[in-house]
């Protein structure tokens, strides 16, 4: 009984792709829905190295958006790099906003989200984010991300884990460069 519905599905398949014109119209760019745009940083309980901001009054600044949490290794092994890009290209008008947004209870405690950060070493914003209200207004669901949103307020790359840092690294360079 197994086998006749295995080939049958298997000439099904073959026929779908191999009919004349199944592979003829590739998808148009110029047709592609636009980058979705951002959403606003939500229930943030505690804002580290910088005053409240908003994604709104950052419209026309790139922006790159950073989920992390501080016990996380994968989180740590990226910090370096994200403290790196803040570093290099905040003169070049990139903003980079570290959400902070706890996997353990003892995460949630804001004096140690304070000490982790002067631990870490890292100097640009970090929103303290304990009910998730920024991590699901993105529909995040992954430590760390990476989220750049261009002057527009629209996200046009994310990330999600370790790795990618040169292709991040150019695309913001890309982004800044459209400013200029």
């Amino acid at each position: 009984m197994i086998k006749p519905l295995f080939s049958l599905l298997a000439a099904c398949l073959m026929t779908a792709a191999c009919s004349a014109g199944a592979q003829d119209a590739p998808l148009n760019p110029r047709s592609a829905s636009p980058a979705p745009t951002v959403p606003e940083l939500r229930g943030i309980t505690h804002w580290i190295n910088s005053e409240p901001q908003t994604l709104e009054q950052l419209r026309g600044r790139v922006v790159l958006v950073e989920f992390w949490t501080y016990d996380c290794i994968n989180c740590l092994r990226t910090l370096p790099h994200v403290q790196q890009w803040h570093e290099r290209y905040r003169d070049q008008g990139l903003v980079v906003i570290g959400v902070h947004t706890p996997e353990y209870a003892h995460e949630k405690v804001t004096a140690n989200l304070d000490e982790a950060v002067d631990r870490l070493g890292i100097t640009y914003p970090v929103a303290q984010d304990n009910g998730y209200r920024t991590w699901n207004a993105f529909g995040n669901r992954y430590w760390p991300a990476l989220y750049l949103i261009d002057q527009g307020g629209r996200i046009v790359y994310q990330h999600f884990g370790e790795g990618a840092y040169a292709e991040t690294e150019t695309k913001i360079r890309q982004l800044l460069q459209a400013t200029h």
